[in-house]
């Protein structure tokens, strides 16, 4: 389980397996070089089949319509500019530059008229009309010369007094003039320069402005449109800006890859309408009605977002609380990750809704269907990891060897050993979160509200927003500062407004945190635990399996009714049999239904939770609805299906005419669940992380 960032120290003491030398090097340099792929527990990854297809979908979408676009061209060779395509039915401009009422369809990503005849010259006299082309002329001779002197002017178009007409004319001048503005003064209507379409004018083709301020003032539901495409990413930068500053509140873009026709790939730029608020967040009465009943699975990537950070905000969007979700496991931050999830009380079609609002996010969720039930935690076979480890080096005391012989001596042990298979650095935060669980676990909520918004030596917004709250205890003041990412600390920030800095108001408070969140305090102590009980037991005993172990029954002969019925106490003469062996045996989690080991393991589990002032502790936690039977994990795994290759890189930080490269190592594997990347790599490495 992650958080934001690891701590430095959560591993440092804990000893390895096998005694190779390893290697240096550097992981999660950027979220692609991380990437995490659930294996459901029928064995295949979460993106394959209906997931990958869909992925595909989106690129294809994108795809066909400038296909279509590449066909209608051919039927234009006489223009010189390609205007941008865009998708829906909307009215347009027929070919004689008059507005028609018939419809525009994206056969062929241009503008096609079913021509009715003319609508602008049944409401306006002629005399106006031709007045209205020559201002539309002397505007774009203005701009051709590059000077402003039009940019102010306004034109006329007469009076009217029904409201309907002057909207009928409105509408109409717009579209069949993108380079105009229609504004109202009492009854009389007028017309100035479109700033705003000079402004993308200076970015692309005319006809390219022509279209999208035509598909602008369209606002049809589910329509878009799709930039030319442009290799310059400088470019498209000044596009998206441009876009997102003007319209930012009405329009969302995204660039998509694409092959132009001499088959070279560049990227193009496609908007499309903002979803309303209340068209995703309003369900209808006929789903109210049984929506409790109602599941619906997906499946989640998420690029650099925490996983309940990305539950929160779904849940935000759908308005269901976060515990509505379910999940099999949670997966890192930095990096590039496929998951299963199910929500309740939500149907597929509102999901679809809510799919442009979370890209922005980092978030993409794929095939979408309805489930009988949710997951449960463990639900999964496990994980496939795609790593990237860059700038491979030997250690700094290291000379006997070549960077590409330790790290074939390090995968090959790892492959046979194993390693122990500690709890991550993701699972323990920035250090302060097993030091909450305890807090948690004798109840003290103050003291764990208190460590929840101890700030660290860092001086980013977050540190900044919880040194105020300690220096003033001022919670408005810290709510405002605090960022929305950080959604526990806003979230017991507002309870703590609402029910006062009181015993009472900091159970509100841990209570208003969902269960999910609430847990992951006392679980990253009781990790913490088991991970120092594991380098102990190592260092104690080493890879021998002794009397006192604990191994998991063979359950298929043994009827198992409880967690403690399905552990076996290794007896001496089973251990002198070596019957089992070291991937056999099992640490205990704290809780309150585990057994210890018999050993002198089982002795320093009860001598650090004494000192912890657990002696007594019953590893439940009524007020904040907590229950901790605790859980056993092998000590030692290993990776499945690694493979790896050694490539090598310019460096482009060095001096041209020095022939410098960088060695960086591309590893795949695939880990039970549970296990973490960061631990194994540990292991192979020999560093911490």
């Amino acid at each position: 389980m992650e958080t934001e960032n690891p701590s430095p120290t959560c591993l440092d003491s804990l000893c390895y397996v096998s005694d190779h030398t390893g290697f240096v090097g550097t992981i999660k340099n950027t979220p692609a070089d991380f990437v995490v792929t659930e294996i459901d527990d029928s064995g295949r990854l979460v993106t394959r089949d209906d997931a990958d297809r869909s992925e595909e979908r989106i690129q294809a979408e994108g795809n066909q319509s400038r296909s279509r676009h590449d066909n209608g061209k051919k039927q234009h060779t006489d223009s010189q500019d390609s205007p941008g395509r865009f998708t829906g039915t909307i009215a347009c401009v027929s070919d004689t530059g008059d507005l028609s009422s018939g419809e525009l369809k994206s056969v062929d990503g241009h503008v096609h008229v079913c021509d009715t005849g003319s609508i602008l010259g049944s409401v306006l006299d002629v005399s106006v009309l031709n007045s209205l082309n020559h201002f539309v002329a002397s505007i774009k001779s203005a701009w051709t010369a590059q000077t402003s002197e039009a940019d102010q002017q306004e034109l006329s178009l007469g009076f009217f007094s029904e409201k309907n007409e002057r909207a009928n004319i409105h509408r109409n001048v717009r579209k069949t003039f993108p380079v105009l503005i229609t504004f109202t003064k009492s009854t009389e209507l007028l017309v100035k320069p479109n700033l705003d379409y000079r402004e993308l004018c200076q970015l692309t083709s005319e006809a390219e402005a022509d279209e999208f301020f035509t598909f602008l003032d369209a606002k049809v539901e589910n329509s878009r449109f799709t930039f030319q495409p442009d290799d310059c990413k400088a470019h498209r930068t000044c596009i998206h800006h441009f876009i997102n500053k003007k319209f930012g509140k009405l329009l969302e873009t995204k660039s998509f890859s694409e092959k132009d026709t001499s088959g070279l790939a560049k990227a193009a730029i496609t908007v499309r309408f903002r979803a309303r608020k209340g068209s995703y967040m309003k369900r209808h009465r006929a789903e109210d009605a049984d929506n409790h009943n109602v599941y619906t699975a997906f499946t989640l990537r998420k690029e650099n977002v925490e996983t309940l950070e990305a539950i929160s905000c779904l849940a935000t969007l759908l308005d269901v609380l976060p515990s509505d979700f379910s999940y099999a496991g949670i997966k890192d931050k930095k990096a590039v990750t496929y998951q299963a999830m199910v929500v309740k009380k939500v149907h597929p079609e509102s999901l679809r809704r809510i799919e442009g609002l979370i890209e922005r996010k980092g978030m993409i969720i794929y095939n979408i269907r309805p489930v009988k039930q949710h997951l449960h935690l463990g639900q999964l076979n496990g994980n496939r990891f795609h790593i990237v480890v860059r700038d491979v080096s030997n250690h700094s005391c290291d000379s006997s060897a070549s960077v590409q012989q330790r790290i074939e001596e390090a995968i090959c042990n790892v492959k046979v050993k194993g390693f122990i298979n500690y709890y991550g650095p993701q699972r323990f935060g920035r250090g302060q979160a097993h030091k909450i669980g305890l807090a948690l676990l004798k109840e003290k909520m103050d003291i764990a509200v208190t460590l929840l918004f101890t700030p660290d030596a860092a001086d980013d917004v977050v540190n900044k927003a919880k040194r105020y709250f300690v220096q003033t205890d001022d919670v408005k003041g810290s709510l405002a500062l605090m960022p929305d990412y950080k959604v526990r600390e806003r979230m017991m920030l507002r309870a703590l407004n609402r029910y006062g800095m009181n015993p009472e108001g900091y159970v509100r408070g841990w209570l208003c945190i969902p269960h999910s969140m609430r847990i992951f305090y006392v679980h990253a102590y009781c990790s913490k635990i088991w991970n120092e009980a594991a380098s102990y037991r190592i260092r104690t005993y080493g890879s021998e399996v002794v009397e006192g172990d604990l191994v998991f029954c063979d359950q298929r002969t043994n009827q198992v009714s409880s967690l403690s019925d399905r552990v076996h106490i290794v007896t001496s003469t089973e251990a002198e049999a070596r019957i089992y062996s070291i991937n056999n045996v099992l640490l205990p989690m704290p809780g309150h239904s585990i057994t210890y080991p018999a050993n002198k393991v089982g002795d320093w589990y009860r001598e650090a939770l004494d000192k912890e002032g657990l002696q007594a502790c019953k590893y439940r936690v009524s007020p904040l609805q907590l229950n901790i039977p605790g859980c056993y994990r092998h000590i030692l795994k290993h990776p499945l299906n690694l493979t790896f290759q050694i490539n090598e890189e310019s460096d482009n930080q060095e001096s041209e005419s020095t022939d410098s490269t960088k060695t960086y190592l591309t590893l795949n594997m695939d880990l039970e669940s549970s296990c973490y990347a960061t631990v194994c790599f540990r292991e192979m490495m020999k560093c911490n992380f």
